[in-house]
């Protein structure tokens, strides 16, 4: 199941949002304030942020800059709402790294597709690394998990959840082969990340099967 955090201050468009997306299966999280929001980011790792840009206190731009310079969030994709519509603010929000940008009041279907094309853009990615990698005839080994340890510097638990990651599968399949929640393979994946120098999966599953190709050598 997916995860999304909505950080929107005003209650009733919070709940609104809120009402759509669990009626759409989603794992929803929502914050009337940017503190909230970045602390929230920071320990769940939800799979999509919705953020307002006029808030009291800590506005969107903060919270997407603050998230951005974080690599466990920096991938996160990211969503402004805004009811101004400005193209000043559209322009500001895009360079500082937004995925979108979406005026309210927000159409549900404007809303939906929004969201979907961000996935959509994760999955096709992914799935073009590994048409690629199919095309070269490039056959890692992924009878263990060792190699990423010992040439990538990760934990024997952050290189079996990357293991899984590597062979297409999602974060709720890795959490059920390894026994463990969705929040703590994002958790992972974080760590990896960080340690990795990346900031998507695609480039963590790079990384991987870099290490894992069978004749590559041993470091000395």
């Amino acid at each position: 199941m997916k995860s999304i955090l909505i950080i929107e201050d005003q209650p009733q468009m919070r709940r609104n949002l809120l009402t759509i997306l669990e009626m759409e299966g989603f794992r929803v999280i929502a914050t009337g304030d940017g503190d909230s929001g970045i602390r929230i980011a920071q320990e769940e790792l939800p799979d999509l942020i919705l953020c307002d840009i006029m808030m009291p206190g800590v506005d969107g731009y903060h919270v997407l800059h603050t998230l951005r310079a974080h690599k466990p969030t920096a991938p996160i994709p990211f969503i402004f709402l805004t009811a101004k519509g400005e193209k000043s603010d559209f322009r500001t929000g895009m360079n500082l790294g937004a995925d979108d940008y979406l005026a309210k009041p927000v159409a549900r279907a404007d809303l939906l597709t929004a969201i979907a094309a961000r996935f959509d853009r994760e999955r096709l990615s992914e799935e073009s690394l590994r048409e690629r990698l199919a095309n070269t005839g490039f056959r890692p080994d992924f009878s263990s998990h060792a190699p990423l340890v010992q040439s990538l510097g990760l934990t024997e638990r952050e290189a079996e959840v990357v293991l899984w990651v590597a062979q297409g599968k999602s974060n709720v399949d890795v959490a059920t082969i390894l026994g463990m929640s969705d929040k703590t393979v994002k958790k992972h994946l974080g760590n990896v990340f960080e340690k990795l120098g990346v900031e998507s999966r695609t480039a963590a599953t790079l990384r991987a099967i870099e290490a894992l190709h069978p004749n590559r050598p041993t470091p000395g």
